[in-house]
């Protein structure tokens, strides 16, 4: 049975919400092509706030999602953050519309080039290595 979307929630925005097998709570599948990145999902101010922070490693294939309530400019910086990221600003069709490469500790604050309603974070150079680029569209299954 499909899980009947809240007003805002990402399955109104063309995310998948399967019926089988799917991602565990609180996390998600970010496929582009045959590429997926199972990322934790930061959906709250304080989930959003905190993301990566703290972390001594950040597996291939992992990766965190923000999802926020609507779509803006987005700045994103490095505070207490040991890991290389890549970034992937998407729009609400999980188109990304930009990627910028992050550098650890860094307290300059990166902004998206446009509006953006969900970002991915990922080791850097993870989209380059799996040729995503600006404008590659992915599918996104959201766990329960």
């Amino acid at each position: 049975m499909e899980n009947t979307p809240q007003e805002g929630s990402p399955q109104e925005r063309g995310a998948t919400v399967p019926t089988g097998p799917a991602p565990t709570a609180g996390s998600a599948w970010v496929i582009f092509g045959s590429d997926t990145v199972r990322a934790e999902v930061a959906r709250t101010t304080e989930e959003r706030a905190r993301g990566l922070m703290y972390r001594d490693q950040l597996p291939a294939g992992t990766g965190m999602i923000f999802v926020f309530p609507e779509a803006d400019i987005r700045s994103f910086w490095m505070a207490n953050t040991y890991i290389a990221l890549d970034i992937a600003f998407m729009d609400a069709d999980f188109r990304v519309v930009d990627i910028q490469q992050m550098e650890p500790l860094s307290e300059e604050f990166t902004q998206s080039r446009a509006p953006a309603l969900f970002v991915l974070e990922v080791p850097q150079g993870w989209f380059a290595e799996h040729g995503v680029e600006v404008g590659d569209q992915a599918q996104v299954v959201f766990g329960p």
